[in-house]
């Protein structure tokens, strides 16, 4: 069977160049918002260490508050399951714009929170909700929004189309990057802490409707929609479920398992590098922010290249030799920064490992919907990547500070890639490769 964006949907007639262009725009708005609020937290998270868990030690408060940006993770899943059924049964418009009011629900909690000094233990208490209810947004919106940009694709492009998720989440980067090096570079440590924080989790709050709005021009692609208000029985929403754990369940396991790999490179690389500048090397705010600026940026830049690489040779060869390359190469990149901690040795390193996870990870994620059927696609992909996402790159950050504190080796993190990355290549002969085969 050709798929021709997706072939399926009387819904979505055959879609013109200018017409798919604006849908990535629109399917890549929408879900850069959201990982933007989701992410912004982690370059906050030493600042929001300090109020929100008073700990003694600087290191135990920045353990407390990775792993509350971890916390987020946990409702991934659960998510990813929920609001994946009801892509597969509704569509897959319907569940991205639900995902855009949950994620702006949970940024608006955070930015209004009152400190541990003005509530206590609720501070904490609700800044853990909020990370709850953006984690269970965000696991349904990477299934909806990775679905749909391939159900638009043919066989040949759906590298391409796919890799434009991974853009987004780099474009995000960027921009919670350039908003943390404003803050930063312009407001006094005294401002930062009162307020200056909360400023992108408001901005991120505010800019959620503009993502409904462009969201409601595109195509459905679900052949067969059901109307949201159709009261079938709860067991039409676990069908699904029951599916991939029946018929699928090698697929199932082979996209936990590479997801891993892909998955910690991620977290480590694009996002704990700037708390460790700050944390363990010591450098000033702004060269964290600026090394989280410059992992975003070139991860962006190189994961069409990553897309449409897939697309030529293929996601396991793609996958595979990088994933060998990051996992040589990552030891060697903390112990260059650790020697040598000034900016642009950082910022130097950075770029090169941005780089390594684009081409590891956008053939990942690309390949998991294609693993599945249409009619569980979004379920099926949701609950693999959040899995994944939710253990191994949720508290990726967690675990690397952790294995600093219990070796007492600043280099530790580096192991936690290595180990992921390995495990990860298990699966790689469990996976028929998918690129330039027809969607069912």
């Amino acid at each position: 069977m050709n798929a021709t964006p997706l072939q399926a949907p009387a819904a979505a007639p055959a879609a013109t160049r200018g017409s798919r262009a604006k849908a990535i725009f629109a399917i890549t708005l929408g879900n850069g918002l959201e990982f933007f609020d989701f992410t912004v937290y982690s370059f906050f998270a030493s600042i929001i260490g300090s109020l929100y868990f008073p700990v003694h030690g600087s290191l135990n408060q920045l353990m407390l508050a990775v792993g509350s940006f971890g916390v987020g993770f946990v409702a991934r899943p659960i998510g990813g399951i929920v609001i994946g059924a009801f892509a597969d049964r509704v569509g897959r418009k319907a569940a991205m714009t639900l995902t855009l009011w949950l994620m702006a629900l949970g940024s608006a909690l955070i930015a209004f929170a009152p400190t541990y000094q003005q509530i206590g233990l609720a501070a904490p208490a609700l800044i853990l909700f909020a990370r709850l209810v953006q984690g269970f947004a965000l696991g349904g919106e990477v299934g909806a929004s990775t679905s749909l940009l391939l159900e638009y694709a043919d066989d040949r492009s759906r590298g391409f189309y796919g890799s434009w998720q991974f853009v987004s989440q780099g474009l995000n980067m960027v921009l919670g990057s350039l908003i943390g090096v404003a803050l930063s570079t312009t407001l006094s440590q005294a401002a930062l802490e009162s307020w200056g924080w909360r400023v992108p989790f408001v901005i991120g709050m505010l800019v959620v409707p503009v993502g409904v709005y462009i969201r409601r021009h595109l195509d459905e692609t679900l052949a067969h929609p059901v109307d949201a208000e159709d009261t079938r029985p709860v067991a039409d929403m676990a069908r699904p479920l029951r599916e991939i754990f029946g018929r699928h369940r090698t697929a199932l396991v082979a996209g936990v398992v590479t997801t891993i790999g892909g998955t910690a490179a991620n977290y480590i690389v694009l996002f704990y590098m700037s708390t460790y500048a700050i944390k363990i090397l010591g450098l000033p705010m702004s060269v964290g922010m600026s090394a989280a600026l410059v992992a975003a940026l070139v991860t962006a830049v190189c994961s069409p290249f990553a897309g449409m690489l897939s697309d030529r040779v293929g996601r396991k060869w793609v996958m595979g030799v990088s994933r060998v390359m990051l996992i040589a190469v990552i030891y060697p990149a903390f112990m260059v920064i650790h020697a040598v901690p000034t900016i642009a040795t950082v910022l130097a390193v950075v770029a090169v490992l941005g780089a390594l996870v684009a081409f590891t990870a956008v053939p990942n994620i690309v390949m998991l919907p294609e693993l599945f059927p249409q009619s569980i696609r979004v379920t099926g992909m949701s609950v693999v990547y959040c899995v994944g996402v939710s253990i191994f790159g949720g508290f990726a950050q967690f675990f690397a500070t952790w294995l600093i504190k219990l070796l007492d080796n600043p280099l530790a993190p580096a192991w936690y890639l290595i180990g992921c990355g390995a495990v990860s290549m298990l699966a790689l002969p469990l996976i028929r490769d998918p690129a330039g085969r027809p969607l069912d």
